[in-house]
């Protein structure tokens, strides 16, 4: 077992949402696999943290463990309190009490997650019509005016649309609605711009920015995108095979970076000014298999600095400035 993950700097508020060594092993045809290992985070209200890396690094199972969504055969360890509730344990019905009313989240695929079945009006307003209340008329009104802060075009005459006749980018902002229905205390947001154009990703962003600040929300978003992440976070956490590897402030990690995967993901993005014909920089290899993660540091097979003892002994925090630790002991060579 790796050392505990070092504490974020005090802040004024306590933690909103708080992970403790959270493991999470999958049911598989070839046994159980540990998708988790050891997540330990903090987020504030009012705080934004962003989680980055490849496919397959835990990122988006992270988020489900969070809201109580994994699959019934998951084993899942360790300790996630929401507002101070422990979590982990909780009954269905103690989840369903706070899944779109306090906590939400914005889906990366929002076909699969919108009921094809019911309009977009329904589905936004069922969480304001269970958890708040509301009318039936007061709710459709609400939805209105969510999707018209999303911008959807033409809102009030997709309000009875079904999501097969939306696009992808209409059926991400219906998502987007939804999830700021009932006004969280905790956001999720996988990969929330991915079908916007760049003119509605800013409006839709900027939205999200607003609540964070004004009501207090603790956002914690997923995404590829590393300009995005510079832009709208606090914080980064960067994840790979199942286990968090850096815990920055997000300045330091884009000026600091310190693990070998962090060095290998920002070097890899591209740069306006880069000479045409320039081949961008590439990580070596691909993400393990669950059942192919080693004994040790999982990027051990990528790495251009690994020793025996990387693929042997599981790398333990180390503290590089106030508030940014990394696991990996060679973190200073170059």
């Amino acid at each position: 077992m790796s050392a505990a993950l070092e504490p974020s700097p005090p802040t004024t508020a306590p933690p909103l949402l708080q992970l403790r060594e959270l493991e999470v092993s999958l049911h598989t045809p070839r046994g159980p696999a540990k998708a988790l290992r050891g997540l330990s985070l903090d987020l504030a209200r009012g705080q934004t943290l962003g989680l980055i890396g490849e496919s397959g690094c835990g990122k988006s199972l992270t988020a489900m463990a969070i809201m109580g969504l994994l699959p019934e055969a998951a084993h899942v360890t360790g300790s996630i309190r929401f507002d101070g509730q422990e979590m982990i344990g909780s009954s269905d019905a103690q989840w369903a009490a706070l899944r779109g009313a306090r906590m939400a989240m914005i889906f990366q695929e929002p076909m699969t997650a919108l009921n094809p079945l019911h309009p977009i009006a329904r589905q936004i307003a069922e969480p304001m019509r269970l958890h708040q209340g509301v009318s039936a008329s007061q709710a459709r009104r609400r939805a209105l005016a969510l999707l018209e802060r999303v911008q959807l075009p033409r809102a009030r005459e997709r309000l009875d649309a079904y999501p097969h006749q939306l696009s992808g980018g209409q059926r991400q902002r219906v998502m987007i609605a939804m999830a700021l229905a009932c006004s969280p205390d905790l956001l999720i947001a996988d990969e929330p711009t991915t079908a916007l154009d760049v003119t509605v990703q800013k409006e839709v962003l900027g939205l999200i920015a607003q609540l964070v600040r004004e009501d207090g929300m603790g956002l914690l978003l997923i995404s590829h995108d590393l300009g995005l992440m510079h832009d709208q976070t606090e914080r980064v956490m960067v994840m790979y095979g199942g286990s968090v590897v850096e815990n920055a402030p997000t300045r330091e990690v884009f000026s600091r970076r310190a693990h070998p995967y962090t060095r290998g993901l920002l070097a890899a993005r591209p740069r306006l000014g880069l000479p045409r014909g320039t081949r961008l920089e590439t990580i070596a290899g691909r993400v393990p298999e669950l059942f192919d993660l080693p004994e040790g540091c999982a990027f051990a097979d990528r790495c251009a600095l690994v020793t025996d003892a990387c693929r042997t002994e599981p790398p333990q925090w180390v503290p590089i400035n106030p508030g940014h630790q990394v696991r990996c002991p060679r973190w200073e060579l170059p």
